[in-house]
């Protein structure tokens, strides 16, 4: 039985066919097929061509050719029977010979020019006829079997196009959909924003508990806003809200709406709105929403906006939502002053969530999370490097514990060590090390009494903050070198003391190069660039000038989280801008003295800096609190 079932073609050919097709009877192979079949245009060729190949060498009957000679011999010798004379052919069967169904035996023939023939046939008594071949049938299918492949072959282009390469598909929202298994990101993963979490917990009830809030009549915010600067895991924690409350999760980006052609981008609104009342409970979050909510009426070129139909189409969508129905939208931005007043009033985006830069407690929270996969050395103290980076955001810190980790890999340890993070610390501040930078002893020596007067100056006076390391490595793009300070605690304040001091350490590096070299040069440009905008906005802004007064000079607006400017806006007299010129000259002047002042009476600590620095290139604040110690120096007033 088993020679029987190895030797039958058919079985083996349907074995092999459910092989490729992935078709197996076992209950195991049955539970791995996937959920939904994809069809395959080499799926539909191979069917063609195993049908074919049965029908050839297995349904049809079998027919010998044979060559016009020994059709002949047949002829003589009176063993063919009806013939079928066709215009290229001859068929018929044979007397006496039969297949293994029982019937007689057929043959077939490549007919010639014989004029005998027909003399031959009828010498013999042999029946013949003609055979009429009709070329409709024949020519209809050349025809139609090319335009079926094409439309096949259309029909299969255009459905992978409608993933969103189509020309049918710019209608459709691109928004990427997670579902509730695929969110995989819960508040456990977010730290450091602890008040914008219990913000944004009554919405997570809602999604999960939503009777709750309709049984005493509630009506829960529709929409949401995320403000922050960029990094502080605003889109972080819009999936954590939709991890934690199970329900799908739309993304898109702001800028994926407009588009060249006009009306596509309030399409796609309309898609994606419908899409998501079909899925109710879901959160939509839209990022980077000032891209799309500009505020209206600001296009200087005048006519249509296809932005602002975009935007009106989107205001639109949000009124019709109910809020029953369980869809709740959520956007994030970091301009939040650009945004179209529409958009923030009751009833559409109604709730605002700042998410700002964490405190110490915040970052150390949020290195925790990200170091939990990374083997670190017992000496690594997070408290301590989160006290080193005042101002970074939680896309920064994880930068931090990235490098720190491929710089151990790249140096072959085994963990990641302290020295590992000093030094990716100092490439995300200061930038990549410039080891091909060479520089002349000359200059080499001005950076070095440089950085050693902003270093002295900053252990001098009362309220700087600590020095941590001194470095003359040249670092980024026109970093020569740098004194990096660690502030002992998150300030949210300053006080007049507070910044007079920190202008006077700003200005240690130019005075150090006045009083050592008796000129100066071009490497305090930043320093004085620093210093002329503190001493500006303590004129014009905090009214910390005794001439001018409790007024403030307001300066031009800026956007609330982007890098800002220090020009005054022209809104007081030419006299008044003369007054505040002179006040400001006057804070940077009496800054110069008592720099000056200081470094001169610490003059040899100074210079044994500047040497140790010359050596070992990288010096430790701890090592210079010893020297100023060992010259017993104080403070300075």
């Amino acid at each position: 039985m088993a020679s029987n079932a190895n030797q039958d073609p058919i079985g083996n050919l349907k074995d092999k066919l459910r092989s490729l097709l992935g078709r197996q009877d076992s209950p195991k192979q049955k539970d791995r097929l996937p959920s939904k079949a994809h069809f395959s245009l080499w799926y539909f060729v191979f069917i063609m061509l195993f049908l074919s190949y049965l029908q050839q060498f297995y349904f049809s009957a079998k027919v010998e050719t044979i060559p016009y000679s020994q059709f002949k011999q047949y002829i003589a010798q009176d063993a063919v029977n009806q013939l079928t004379i066709g215009p290229e052919s001859i068929s018929g069967t044979l007397k006496g010979k039969k297949n293994s169904a029982g019937k007689a035996e057929r043959f077939t023939t490549v007919r010639v020019n014989d004029p005998d023939l027909v003399k031959d046939l009828d010498d013999h008594k042999i029946g013949y006829s003609g055979h009429y071949e009709s070329k409709f049938l024949s020519s209809l299918l050349s025809w139609i079997i090319p335009l079926l492949i094409f439309f096949l072959i259309w029909r299969f282009a255009m459905k992978k196009m409608s993933t969103g390469m189509g020309v049918m598909s710019f209608s459709k929202s691109n928004a990427k959909i997670f579902a509730e298994s695929d969110t995989k990101v819960s508040f456990a993963d977010v730290a450091g924003i602890d008040e914008a979490k219990e913000e944004l917990q009554e919405v997570v009830e809602f999604l999960s508990t939503p009777e709750k809030f309709q049984k005493l009549g509630g009506r829960i915010p529709k929409g949401v806003l995320l403000v922050g600067p960029p990094g502080t895991g605003k889109t972080l924690l819009a999936r954590a809200v939709a991890g934690e409350a199970k329900v799908p999760f739309y993304s898109i980006s702001g800028s994926e709406f407009v588009e060249m052609f006009v009306g596509v981008g309030a399409a796609r609104v309309r898609d994606l709105f419908s899409q998501a009342a079909a899925q109710a409970p879901c959160i939509i979050f839209i990022d980077e929403l000032d891209a799309l909510g500009k505020a209206r009426g600001m296009n200087i070129m005048g006519g249509h906006d296809e932005r602002e139909q975009t935007l009106n189409q989107l205001l639109v969508e949000m009124d019709g939502f109910e809020t029953n129905k369980g869809v709740i939208i959520m956007a994030a931005t970091n301009r939040p002053e650009i945004l179209d007043p529409a958009l923030l009033r009751p009833g559409r985006l109604d709730r605002q969530v700042l998410v700002d830069r964490p405190d110490i407690n915040g970052r150390e929270a949020i290195l925790e999370i990200h170091s939990k996969n990374v083997r670190l050395s017992p000496d690594v103290d997070l408290r301590q490097i989160a006290g080193r980076t005042p101002g970074f955001v939680g896309a920064d810190l994880a930068n931090i514990i990235n490098e720190a980790a491929l710089l151990a890999a790249r140096n072959n340890k085994e963990m990641v060590e302290l020295s590992d993070f000093d030094e990716a610390i100092d490439r995300v501040v200061a930038g990549l090390q410039k080891k091909s930078r060479v520089m002349n002893a000359h200059e080499k020596k001005i950076v070095t009494f440089h950085e050693s007067g902003h270093a002295i100056v900053a252990e001098s006076v009362e309220y700087a903050d600590p020095v941590h390391k001194i470095s003359i490595i040249p670092r980024g793009i026109a970093a020569l070198g740098y004194t990096q300070q660690q502030p002992t605690e998150d300030r949210y304040l300053m006080t007049r003391s507070q910044l007079l001091d920190r202008l006077a350490v700003l200005l240690g590096g130019r005075v150090a190069e006045e009083l050592v070299f008796e000129e100066i040069s071009t490497g305090a440009q930043n320093d004085l660039q620093r210093a002329s905008d503190i001493a500006r906005s303590m004129v014009t802004e905090y009214g910390m000038s005794d001439r001018l007064g409790l007024v403030s000079y307001e300066r031009q607006r800026q956007p609330m989280f982007m890098p800002t400017g220090f020009s005054p806006a022209a809104n007081y007299s030419e006299a008044k801008a003369a007054q505040i010129d002179e006040e400001v000259e006057r804070f940077v002047e009496e800054a110069h003295q008592r720099v000056r002042k200081i470094l001169t009476e610490r003059r040899s600590v100074l210079d044994d800096l500047a040497h140790l620095l010359s050596e070992k290139e990288s010096v430790q604040g701890e090592e210079l609190r010893k020297m100023l110690a060992s010259a017993k120096i104080g403070m300075a007033n």
